[in-house]
């Protein structure tokens, strides 16, 4: 079966008990039993299960051709999941170029747990293996990354982390499942936030957690029902209705995106633009390689400073100032003062993250219009 028809079938089929085409939201928190500890079904408590959820359960595996699925509150809750299935003393290994609210995680609660965490450029495989120590339990990895748009090596990081026997997870939300699917690349858990391109509206939060490997799965579903951070059935909805256009979206994603990153590489008030579909990028040939497409996601800054690209972020009208990414509608944001302000300034510096520099994630929306917004905000913002 191939993507489109998977996002539109699999995991998802007509409501056995009505033949409902879209699979009911069931709006309840506990189910008759026949005997004690003897349910009608398999359903006790819909924290631990809920029919709805047990749908999008099974189509966000099957999209990235996994054999199981769990879905959770927010892509940080899938992270913490993660996170609570290692001890005290364990330590995690992370790509340097994150999202703000995994560094956040990683520095500010999970190490008050005596959880050890050491950042690296994923760029650069040896300083993975230079790292790596008897108590290192798991690397964590994005790709693209979050804002810098890097894009890391999932074969060669897996084989060395694989070697001394770490678990390796990929943040796939960049991508989406259509662009990339980390799990033939040797990655062994598969993290989302289904806020963005998954659910792709901009009307729900929340994550997944994806995977083949049994074992882990089975300690994954437990703490999921014992942390309990677990989405509502309406939530579960809205994103299974997200995932049936999720490939003809990321089309559009894709078209527009090339589009206006070959007008910033081209525009002389263009300080800097980066996109993986770029040949200057410094891992193009990478993400040709292990991406479907490049992504909707671009990084740019325009000349005249930090002053300049403020005036100009709120100089545009069809693009919106706004946190989140990955919905039909353009959003930009500025990392250093928004989805990354938890990260300390001098190390947002040292990877490149300027105050300067802006995070576009480029929507469906016509790209002509795009463009002639950007114009007119840029001759606007002077």
């Amino acid at each position: 079966m191939r993507f489109g028809t998977k996002a539109i079938h699999a995991g998802q089929p007509p409501c056995p008990a009505t033949g409902a085409v879209m699979f009911p939201v069931y709006m309840t928190s506990t189910y008759v039993q026949q005997a004690p500890g003897k349910p009608i079904k398999h359903y006790e408590y819909s924290r631990t299960q809920n029919p709805t959820r047990e749908v999008l359960e099974n189509s966000l595996a099957a999209l990235e051709d996994a054999k199981y699925g769990l879905a959770f509150a927010s892509g940080l809750a899938a992270l913490s999941t993660t996170l609570l299935s290692l001890h005290s003393g364990d330590h995690v290994i992370c790509c340097d170029d994150v999202y703000g609210g995994t560094y956040r995680a990683l520095t500010k609660v999970f190490n008050q747990f005596n959880l050890e965490v050491t950042f690296i450029d994923g760029a650069k495989p040896e300083q993975l293996q230079k790292e790596i120590k008897n108590n290192s339990k798991l690397f964590l990895i994005e790709t693209p990354t979050n804002p810098a748009l890097s894009v890391y090596d999932l074969k060669t990081l897996s084989e060395i982390a694989h070697s001394k026997g770490l678990t390796v997870v990929a943040d796939n939300t960049f991508a989406s499942p259509y662009l990339q699917q980390p799990l033939k690349f040797g990655a062994d858990l598969v993290l989302h936030s289904t806020t963005k391109y998954l659910g792709g509206h901009s009307d729900v939060i929340g994550g997944s957690l994806m995977t083949n490997n049994e074992q882990l799965f089975e300690k994954l579903k437990f703490i999921q029902n014992a942390a309990g951070a677990v989405p509502g059935p309406m939530d579960c909805f809205l994103v299974l209705r997200g995932i049936k256009t999720l490939h003809v979206r990321m089309e559009r994603h894709c078209d527009n995106a090339e589009k206006i990153a070959k007008f910033f590489s081209t525009h002389p008030e263009v300080e800097s633009v980066r996109y993986p579909g770029l040949a200057n990028h410094p891992q193009h040939e990478l993400a040709k390689k292990q991406m479907r497409r490049f992504g909707g996601m671009i990084t740019f800054a325009l000349k005249g400073g930090f002053e300049r690209n403020q005036r100009f972020v709120q100089k545009v009208k069809l693009i919106y100032l706004a946190e989140s990414l990955g919905g039909v509608e353009s959003l930009i944001s500025h990392p250093f003062t928004m989805s990354h302000v938890s990260v300390p300034r001098d190390e947002l510096r040292r990877r490149g993250i300027t105050e300067s520099l802006l995070r576009f994630s480029v929507g469906i929306e016509d790209a002509d219009d795009l463009i002639e917004d950007i114009e007119r905000a840029m001759r606007e913002s002077k």
